[in-house]
C-alpha cells in the first residue's frame, strides 16, 4: 500500500528467498510452524494508520464504559462462567478489513474483536525475521507505544509474569504441543520463561493448583490463558483434575469471561464510521430490506465457523425463537485487494493488538497481526493451495 516500499520489496523477493525465510524459522523451531506464513508483510500508509487508530479509539470508548459489564453480562453462557472475574480484560484483538470508501480511499471496517490473547510472542519474532531478510525502511514499525522488541517483551513480562517467578506462571492450553499456534507458545517461553502446560497436567489441592516440573510440584500463581471452551468440546472424553469453572486461588492473566464479553456480542454496541451496522437477531422484528448485503454469524463460535454469507428471510425465519439470541446480523464488508503480489492483488485483514495491565484506565495498542487472502473469506479453508496468503505482520507509517 506504500508504493515505493512495495516495489522495493517485490523486487527483492524470490521463491528462493521465501524458502530461505521459512527454512530459517524451521531451523530455530524445528517442526513447530504449523500455519502458513505469507510471503510478505503489509506496509500501511500513514493515512490508513491514522484511521485504524481512530477506529480503535472509538471501540475503546465503549469497552471502557462503566456499564460495559452490565451490557455484556448475557454474553457469558451460565455453564461457562468462571469465578473471580477481574475489572477488565488484559488482552484485546480487533480485526479490520481493508476496504475502499465512496471516495476511493482506503478505509478500515471492523470484522470482529475479542478479549483474548493472540500471537503476541510470534508477531515480534516474525517482524524481526522479515527485517533480517528483506528491505524494510526504518521509519516503518510493527509496534505502537514502544520502540523495540526488547521494550515490547518487557511490557509483556510486566503484565504476564509480574512479581511472580516465571515458573509460577503457566500458559494454559489443552495439548499445547498439538496446537497449530504452538510456535507462539514456545516463543512466549523463550521470551518470558512461561511454559505451556496442558489442562490435564494440572493437579488441584483445595483451591491451590500445581504442575510438575523437573520432578518438583510447582504452585501455580498465575495463568496466562490460551484455552477457550470451544476447544474443550473437541475432547469430550478429556479427564482433568482442574476445570476452568472451578473457584481456585490463582490470578488470571486474560480471564476466560472476557473471551465472551469482548466478542461478536459487542458489535451491536459499537457506533463508528469504521464499524458496519450489526444487530442481535433476537432484537429484529423486521429484517433489513437489503438482506443480500448482510452476513449471519453465530455469536458463540470461533475462527469463522458457522458464518453464512448469503442469507434470505426464509433462512432467518427457520431459526427457532429460542436460538435467535445466539445470532448476529452484520452488514457485509467488501475487502479491497490492495497488496500487490507478482501475479495480482491480494486482500488484507489487520488485527490490532492491545494489552491492558491491571490498574490502567484503558487498553494500550502495542502491536499487530495481519492475514492475506485470495478467497471469499479470510481463513485457511478459503485459501488452500494459494500463494501470497496466510499470516503476517504490518509495518506502519506513523
Amino acid at each position: 500500500m506504500i508504493k515505493d516500499v512495495r516495489q522495493a520489496y517485490n523486487q527483492a523477493f524470490s521463491p528462493e528467498s521465501y524458502r530461505a525465510f521459512l527454512d530459517k524459522i524451521d531451523a530455530d523451531f524445528p517442526g513447530q510452524l504449523d500455519f502458513r506464513v505469507a510471503e510478505t508483510p503489509v506496509f500501511v500508509p500513514k493515512v490508513l494508520t491514522d484511521k485504524l487508530v481512530t477506529a480503535c479509539n472509538d471501540i475503546v470508548a465503549v469497552i471502557t464504559r462503566q456499564d460495559f459489564k452490565a451490557l455484556t453480562d448475557k454474553a457469558i453462557p451460565a455453564e461457562q462462567r468462571v469465578p473471580n472475574e477481574d475489572a477488565h480484560t488484559q488482552f484485546m484483538a480487533v480485526d479490520f478489513a481493508v476496504c475502499q470508501d465512496a471516495n476511493g480511499e482506503l478505509t478500515p471496517q471492523l470484522i470482529e474483536l475479542q478479549g483474548f490473547p493472540s500471537l503476541y510472542g510470534f508477531q515480534a519474532f516474525i517482524a524481526s525475521q522479515f527485517r533480517q531478510l528483506y528491505p524494510i525502511p526504518n521509519n516503518l514499525s510493527h509496534l505502537f507505544t514502544v520502540d523495540t522488541n526488547a521494550d515490547y517483551i518487557e511490557r509483556l513480562r510486566q503484565m504476564i509474569v509480574g512479581d511472580c517467578k516465571p515458573e509460577e506462571v503457566i500458559l494454559l492450553e489443552v495439548y499445547p504441543e498439538k496446537q497449530k499456534t504452538r510456535i507462539d507458545f514456545l516463543l512466549t517461553e523463550k521470551y518470558l520463561g512461561v511454559a505451556p502446560v496442558c489442562l490435564t497436567k494440572i493437579r488441584k489441592e483445595g483451591r491451590a493448583l500445581y504442575y510438575e516440573k523437573d520432578g518438583r510440584q510447582i504452585r501455580i500463581r498465575r495463568i496466562y490463558n490460551r484455552l477457550i471452551f470451544d476447544d474443550l468440546q473437541n475432547f469430550p472424553d478429556l479427564r482433568s483434575d482442574f476445570h476452568l469453572t472451578d473457584d481456585v486461588d490463582v490470578e488470571w492473566v486474560g480471564h476466560p469471561n472476557w473471551f465472551f464479553r469482548i466478542s461478536k456480542y459487542t458489535l451491536p454496541l459499537l457506533k463508528s464510521p469504521y464499524v458496519p451496522a450489526s444487530y442481535y437477531l433476537s432484537d429484529l422484528s423486521n429484517y433489513p430490506t437489503d438482506l443480500e448485503n448482510y452476513v449471519l454469524k453465530p455469536l458463540f463460535s470461533f475462527a469463522g465457523s458457522g458464518v453464512k454469507l448469503n442469507i434470505t428471510s426464509a433462512d432467518l425465519d427457520a431459526i427457532p425463537a429460542y436460538q435467535r439470541d445466539g445470532y448476529l446480523l452484520q452488514r457485509k464488508v467488501k475487502y479491497e485487494p490492495v497488496i500487490q503480489s507478482p501475479d495480482g492483488l491480494v486482500k488484507c485483514e489487520i488485527r490490532m493488538l492491545f494489552i491492558w495491565p491491571k490498574g490502567d484506565a484503558k487498553p494500550t495498542l502495542i502491536t499487530n497481526l495481519s492475514r492475506l487472502s485470495r478467497g471469499e473469506m479470510i481463513g485457511v479453508n478459503f485459501n488452500k493451495n494459494k500463494d501470497w496468503v496466510g499470516g503476517t505482520v504490518c509495518f506502519f507509517e506513523k
